[in-house]
């Protein structure tokens, strides 16, 4: 696909009881709950009492004057708390007095000669209290010890536990006949699906393979960019297979401790043949599978060791039959090759960006429990979709429901979809403030680019064009392919490179002058000729590699490089083809503009009026490609 931009510038549980109508209740005892009640107790109730006891009279008054009011017969009744005096008044309240504890009641009312037989007085029996603070005082501090050593103990013990599962893995276990997804949840990569179909019947029906000598492979490798759906496709093996399944993330397996890595490895591998037959799916595995030696501190360090433990348990001195090792990456090119040999992972299968049937699949599947107006072209979201990924439909087909809903929408429109597709690819629409010289400036650049494009046989149609601003740009012109291509032409390149200059050119038509916003254009542009010239030897200098030499490996990484082994005077011969192409190429969008010149102001009237075009209004103007 092309793009061109103009460029800114700079329920409480009930256990029902098996027999009879009953309920079973259980009582669930916590021995801490417990502790905390009694050590409250044991602190508050004495405070309580304390509290109580001294709060008993209103006031404290004097012992004479309490002896006073007791020779004037004020006082109704008097209470002996050990020293202490409650005095209960005739005319009402309580007040209190305090006596030395040598000095009894009745010899204090002898010396104010008071009869005793004639004041009403009770001693109140303090024994209980007494015994209650005794025990206190005695039981106290050995429940307080007895709670701290109970408290040490279960956090020594949680500590202990805590440390020895350090080593254990931390894979999420789909049991057997858990998984949902299968193969028809999977869309876009049916090359892939094939491969793993054998793995799934290897799973099945080992017998029939061992019955003629073949073993069951011991890994699969699945690699590809991210977002097509190697993971999903993993847990449709697992579900197609209905055997145990279990996952885990590269960088799970590292922990702070030394060892654990190695540890959780040899653990995981133990749980799998336990299930067996099984399958351990490890995701992102160049979080741990880099290349062995290529650190700055040697080659002993944690994730090292982690992994020398997969390649043994791949492949090592005990077997694991049964157990299918998957793993997902998008970096295959930092994988150490020890890991990809024979006998780890023996196969290895590439998923691809889906082509324009895969999208239409993709967007079939995603599309379930969504509700859609009627009229949506799915062809026509498909074409506009090139170099998306399953995650990126996904996404698209969110973005228009959320769209629609906050619109107040009852379902998602095509107008829903294309904005979303535009808003997942450049990013959402913005608000920018634009001069009008700004606007025409703008208005004109895309309307040469798709007018140029537009009148080129070769070039792909105009799908969209707008000069709302998304980005960093001031607007863009969608050139989408009619379908997926694997080889491009000289022709269609050269057009391509025209195309990409009819901005630059309608600005020099029309106002005589040249701005910034054509950048990006320029680089890409120069980037097509150079790489006609210097890699395909589309120019007279012949079918010669003229650029740098390079060996790519398996997973596009680069073995080895050299740079460009070619003389100053080739060199101005080359630069001097690439200046050719880009001149050509510029006159024959002036040309072309300048032809249709009329045309180009129906464009950009239509444009300034209504900011976006669709393929269908560009071609009112234009006509049919």
């Amino acid at each position: 696909m092309l793009q061109f931009s103009r460029m800114k510038e700079k329920k409480k549980k009930v256990n029902e009881s098996p027999k009879g109508n009953g309920v079973q209740v259980k009582i669930k005892i916590n021995l801490r709950s417990i502790f905390l009640v009694i050590f409250l107790l044991l602190f508050i109730l004495p405070a309580v009492l304390s509290f109580i006891d001294l709060k008993g009279g209103e006031s404290k008054i004097e012992l004479s004057q309490a002896l006073s009011d007791l020779k004037a017969e004020k006082i109704k009744k008097v209470t002996i708390q050990e020293d202490k005096l409650l005095l209960d008044y005739k005319e009402g309240g309580l007040k209190y007095t305090t006596k030395e504890p040598t000095d009894s009641f009745i010899s204090l009312l002898e010396k104010v000669n008071l009869d005793p037989t004639k004041v009403n007085y009770t001693i109140a029996d303090s024994t209980l209290i007494k015994a209650f603070g005794n025990v206190l005082g005695t039981v106290l501090p050995i429940l307080l010890m007895i709670g701290a050593f109970y408290f040490i103990f279960k956090l020594q013990s949680r500590g202990a536990q805590d440390i020895f599962s350090f080593g254990r893995s931390k894979a999420k276990l789909f049991a057997k006949g858990k998984q949902d997804i299968t193969f028809k949840d999977v869309a876009g990569v049916d090359d892939a699906k094939k491969e793993l179909e054998e793995v799934v019947d290897f799973l099945k029906n080992p017998a029939k393979y061992r019955k003629i000598g073949a073993r069951t492979p011991k890994g699969v490798l699945l690699f590809g960019p991210s977002g097509v759906g190697k993971t999903l496709l993993a847990k449709a093996v697992a579900g197609e297979a209905n055997v145990p399944f279990f996952s885990m993330a590269g960088s799970e397996f590292m922990e702070m401790l030394v060892g654990v890595g190695a540890s959780r490895v040899r653990d995981l591998f133990s749980n799998a043949k336990a299930s067996a037959p099984s399958i351990i799916f490890i995701d992102e595995i160049d979080a741990i599978g880099r290349q062995r030696g290529r650190g700055l501190i040697g080659g002993h360090d944690e994730r090292e060791q982690t992994l020398n433990q997969i390649l043994v348990e791949m492949d090592g001195f005990t077997p694991n039959d049964n157990v299918l090792v998957m793993a997902a990456t998008n970096r295959g090119d930092l994988l150490d090759p020890a890991l990809l040999r024979p006998g780890r992972f023996d196969r290895r299968v590439t998923l691809d960006m889906p082509d324009k049937e895969g999208r239409l699949a993709i967007l079939t599947i995603h599309a379930k429990g969504k509700k859609f107006a009627n009229g949506i072209a799915w062809q026509k979201i498909a074409d506009r979709t090139v170099g998306f990924s399953g995650a990126d439909l996904e996404n698209m087909l969110n973005e228009a429901a959320i769209t629609a809903a906050r619109n107040g929408q009852d379902a998602i429109g095509m107008l829903d979809l294309e904005e979303s597709a535009t808003k997942v690819k450049l990013g959402p629409a913005k608000k920018k403030i634009q001069t009008e010289e700004d606007r025409n400036i703008t208005a004109y650049h895309e309307a040469g680019h798709a007018l140029v494009s537009h009148v080129l046989p070769k070039t792909d149609p105009v799908q969209r064009i707008s000069i709302v601003a998304r980005g960093m740009s001031l607007g863009h012109t969608e050139i989408s392919p009619n379908g997926d291509r694997t080889h491009e032409t000289k022709t269609r390149l050269i057009q391509a490179i025209t195309s990409m200059l009819g901005g630059r050119a309608a600005e020099q038509i029309v106002f005589n002058e040249l701005t910034a916003g054509a950048s990006n254009d320029i680089k890409v542009a120069t980037k097509y000729a150079k790489a006609m010239v210097v890699d395909f030897g589309m120019s007279p200098l012949g079918p010669v590699n003229l650029g740098a030499n390079s060996e790519m490996g398996d997973f596009g990484n680069m073995e080895w490089y050299e740079g460009p082994q070619i003389s100053q005077a080739v060199q101005e011969k080359v630069d001097n083809e690439i200046s050719k192409i880009i001149e050509h190429a510029y006159k024959e969008a002036e040309i072309i503009l300048k032809k249709n010149r009329k045309i180009l102001d129906a464009i950009v009237k239509k444009l300034l009026e209504k900011e976006t075009l669709d393929k269908d209004e560009f071609e009112k103007i234009v006509g049919k490609k």
